[in-house]
C-alpha cells in the first residue's frame, strides 16, 4: 500500500496500504452520503426507480441502494455509468473524485474497508498480529502507540475508533461469512501484557460464537503449512466478484487478477485443513487463557 494513494497500479495488483496503522497520515472525514444524494437526485430527475436503475447500470439492486444511502464506496466503474444513463452532465464523475475519506483510516486503507461493508463473505490469514475486525482496544491502542514514525494522541484515537467502527461489521452484518486463521504465536507473544491478552482472549471467544464468524487457530507445530509467504485476505462481493490483499512491512496489494485469485482461494482452503477444527481452536484458546 503506497502513501496515501488510491491508484490501482496494474492490472494484477493495486498498490494502497494495509490494516495494521502503518500508514502516513489518515485522510481528513469525508462522507459517502453526499455522493449517493447526487445520484439518487439524478436517478429521480430521469423518473427511475432503484429496481429500474441497477440493470441499467450493471449492479444489483443492494450495490445501488447502499451506494445512494452512502453505506460503501461505489464499485470503480459505477459512477461513470451512472453518469452516462443519467445524463448528468459529469456531476456524478466529479462527485466522485471526492469520495471515501474517513477519519481515522489511511488513504491506503479505505477500499479495502469500503468493500468490507458489503461483503458476503470475508476470508483472513494472519501471522503477524491480531486482524484489526477481532482486536479489543487495548490491544489496538498498544499497536498504535508503538508505531515508528509515533503517532499524535489525536491521531491514535482517531485510529482506534476508526477500528472500532470496523468491527461492528461483525455483528451489523449478519448474513456476511467472516472467517479467521491465527497464528498460535500471536497470543503467546502477550503483546501489551497479561491482562490485555488475557481480555484479548475472551474477546476472540465471546466472537466466535456469533453464527457468522470462524476462527481457527494454526497451531505454533505443523509440519506442513502453505501459508508461509505471509498474511493474505480473501473477499467475495454481492456481485460474486473475488478480490485478495496481500500485505507486506510497509506496503499491500490489492489482488483482482482472477488467476492470482484462484491461488490465494487455493491456500485458504488448504490452511482451513492445516489449522485446528472450530472446537479445537476454542479449546486452544481457553487453555492459553487458563495459562494465564
Amino acid at each position: 500500500m503506497t502513501h496515501g494513494t488510491d491508484s490501482i497500479d496494474s492490472p494484477i495488483y493495486g498498490t494502497f496500504g494495509n490494516g495494521s496503522g502503518r500508514s502516513p497520515e489518515p485522510e481528513p472525514q469525508y462522507s459517502l452520503k453526499m455522493f449517493g444524494e447526487v445520484v439518487k437526485t439524478f436517478r429521480k430527475r430521469a423518473r427511475l426507480t432503484q429496481e429500474q436503475f441497477a440493470p441499467l447500470v450493471g449492479y444489483s439492486l443492494e450495490t445501488v441502494a447502499s451506494v445512494e444511502q452512502g453505506r460503501r464506496l461505489p464499485p470503480p466503474d459505477f459512477a461513470e455509468r451512472a453518469d452516462s444513463i443519467l445524463d448528468a452532465f459529469g456531476v456524478i464523475l466529479a462527485a466522485a473524485k471526492h469520495l471515501t475519506r474517513r477519519k481515522g483510516l489511511a488513504s491506503w486503507f479505505r477500499q479495502w474497508a469500503e468493500l468490507e461493508l458489503s461483503a458476503l463473505s470475508l476470508y483472513t490469514y494472519e501471522c503477524r498480529l491480531i486482524p484489526g475486525l477481532l482486536q479489543t482496544a487495548a490491544y489496538a491502542r498498544t499497536l498504535f502507540a508503538d508505531r515508528l514514525p509515533p503517532l499524535g494522541d489525536e491521531e491514535i484515537e482517531a485510529r482506534l475508533a476508526a477500528r472500532l467502527e470496523r468491527q461492528q461489521l461483525l455483528r451489523s452484518r449478519p448474513n456476511t461469512a467472516f472467517s479467521f486463521i491465527l497464528e498460535e504465536h500471536l497470543f503467546l507473544r502477550d503483546l501489551g501484557g497479561d491482562e490485555v491478552t488475557r481480555e484479548l482472549i475472551d474477546h476472540i471467544l465471546d466472537l466466535s460464537e456469533l453464527r457468522n464468524v470462524e476462527v481457527q487457530i494454526m497451531p505454533l507445530v505443523r509440519h506442513h503449512h502453505v501459508a508461509i509467504d505471509g498474511p493474505m485476505q480473501l473477499l467475495e462481493t454481492p456481485e460474486h466478484q473475488w478480490f485478495g490483499y496481500l500485505e507486506g512491512q510497509m506496503y499491500g496489494q490489492f489482488v483482482s487478477d482472477p488467476k492470482v485469485v484462484s491461488v490465494i482461494q487455493m491456500r485458504c482452503a488448504r490452511m482451513r485443513s492445516q489449522a485446528l477444527s472450530l472446537d479445537d481452536s476454542k479449546s486452544l484458546m481457553r487453555r492459553m487463557r487458563g495459562a494465564r
